[in-house]
């Protein structure tokens, strides 16, 4: 057997990995009583999710009725089984401070252990669906699993943000199913009953046959739906609550991973829809949904207190420069939303682990006592420093790259929408520099608790973000160019 039928071997199985040892650790991690043990096994177990999705890059293209392997899928589920790897080391210091604090029982660790992996397998069966039925369940499983882990804590605000980001989340995806079943009816004339008339590959290929005013009113429906997981405005309220309430590695995994998800889920129908011309075009709606977005949560970000609340609508921002990117559509804009997506979600977690260690060591969220980082806990600061500068686009980071391209395909297609889309970004820049100095420079608060957890995965996510700016492997570009070549 030659390395590269291997390779190809290895590949081909790959994805019973991916959803397999998530699965398998579920089972284990709650019933697992030693804290260290669980957070071994739960880095250990996300490691191999890595592992399985990395093999995935050898496996042959391939799609049956239930499940699709192309560049665009194999791209997601590696970035999201990177991230949630990374985080699960954060985590492992974490989750042992909240429970030496009393903030967290043992029974409670099990759960959150437990509801990692679940929420990792969810999400990674999303990415593998070929059928729109079986993507909407992982969706489904990975929105119930965020909401009970975003209720973690059992406080009253904690149980606040949980039930509103459930009945948010839950009137999202109902609309999201409904828009499933729309795109069942409008196949099955042409592809017959059953799985058929449900998997991406063969509604993609079929669509110029479908009634153009079905496709239509599906596609409302699942940007409604979708749109509510993905966090665009007017679609967001539940984020906010969700990310101040719900422990900071959560925060880390619903920015960088599960915004992607329902983002995924929403590209996957713009192929369809761009197939039928007599359909809706998606392009003018996801422009402006992108720019509202950008533009509320650019001026929100001058009102927020809590720094993770803050993030949070930072979030809302880029993934409306996500939304805008795909609207535009093209080869270098359809790059540009891809490779923006990358950056925002190696940046957006890496913060998120930052902050996490600034809340437990500080004692505190709120702007208000956290400030002279630079004097109490110098590492924070410059991580935190690396991540804001990351995040407003300034070179020499991967963001300032993504989005240069974003505003060059806007610029190459409506100049005046280009304005808007620097305005914003120059909007939201000031608020990140405002509360960059409050939070580094000033007195040190009252409170100081030494910080004792590992950067490495905060500075493994940054060193990543500025290797990208500074030098894109050719491969890599490669790769982006023929994911991008797939979209509309």
């Amino acid at each position: 057997m030659s390395f590269a039928h291997l390779i190809s071997v290895i590949g081909d199985n790959a994805i019973a990995g991916v959803l397999g040892i998530p699965l398998i650790s579920i089972l284990v991690l709650a019933f697992l009583p030693s804290y260290r043990a669980a957070a071994a096994l739960n880095i250990a177990a996300s490691f191999g999710s890595l592992i399985a999705a990395l093999a995935l890059f050898g496996a042959d293209p391939f799609a049956n009725d239930l499940f699709l392997i192309d560049s665009f899928n194999i791209y997601m589920i590696a970035l999201n089984c990177f991230v949630a790897f990374t985080t699960s080391v954060f985590s492992a210091s974490y989750i042992e401070h909240e429970l030496e604090t009393g903030r967290l029982t043992p029974p409670l660790m099990r759960f959150y252990h437990a509801m990692y992996q679940a929420m990792i397998g969810a999400m990674n069966l999303a990415f593998v669906s070929n059928d729109v039925g079986l993507m909407w369940v992982g969706v489904e499983i990975a929105t119930l699993v965020t909401v009970m882990m975003v209720g973690l804590y059992r406080t009253p605000a904690a149980i606040e943000a949980a039930w509103k980001y459930f009945i948010l989340g839950s009137v999202g995806i109902a609309l999201a199913f409904f828009g499933t079943i729309l795109v069942y009816l409008a196949a099955q004339g042409t592809l017959g009953e059953g799985l058929p008339a449900l998997a991406w590959t063969r509604l993609q290929a079929a669509a110029g046959h479908f009634d153009p005013s079905l496709l239509s009113l599906a596609f409302v429906f699942f940007l409604v739906g979708y749109g509510t997981k993905v966090g665009i405005a007017p679609l967001h309220a539940w984020l906010p609550d969700a990310h101040a309430e719900g422990p900071t590695p959560i925060s880390a995994v619903l920015s960088g991973l599960l915004l992607n998800v329902a983002m995924y889920a929403l590209l996957r129908f713009k192929m369809i829809l761009s197939a039928n011309t007599e359909a809706l075009h998606p392009g003018p709606i996801m422009i402006t949904m992108g720019l509202a977005s950008l533009f509320f949560a650019a001026f929100m970000l001058y009102k927020q207190q809590d720094i993770k609340r803050f993030f949070a609508y930072s979030s809302i921002e880029h993934m409306g420069i996500i939304t805008f990117a795909f609207g535009m559509g093209g080869p270098l804009a359809n790059l540009a939303g891809l490779m923006q997506m990358t950056m925002h979600s190696l940046t957006k977690s890496g913060i998120f682990f930052t902050v996490g260690h600034i809340a437990q060591a500080k004692n505190s969220q709120r702007f208000d006592d956290l400030r002279g980082l630079s004097v109490s806990h110098p590492h924070l600061a410059w991580g935190l420093a690396m991540g804001v500068i990351a995040i407003c686009g300034l070179p020499p980071f991967g963001v300032f790259t993504s989005e240069f391209y974003v505003l060059s395909s806007a610029f190459d297609k409506a100049p005046f929408l280009t304005l808007l889309l620097a305005l914003g970004l120059l909007i939201a820049f000031g608020a990140m520099l405002m509360r960059l100095q409050d939070v580094l420079f000033g007195t040190p608060s009252a409170v100081n608790h030494r910080d004792t957890a590992s950067h490495i995965p905060l500075f493994v996510h940054f060193s990543l973000v500025l290797l990208a700016g500074v030098y894109l492997p050719k491969p890599l570009l490669h790769w982006f160019q023929q994911t991008a070549a797939l979209l509309p």
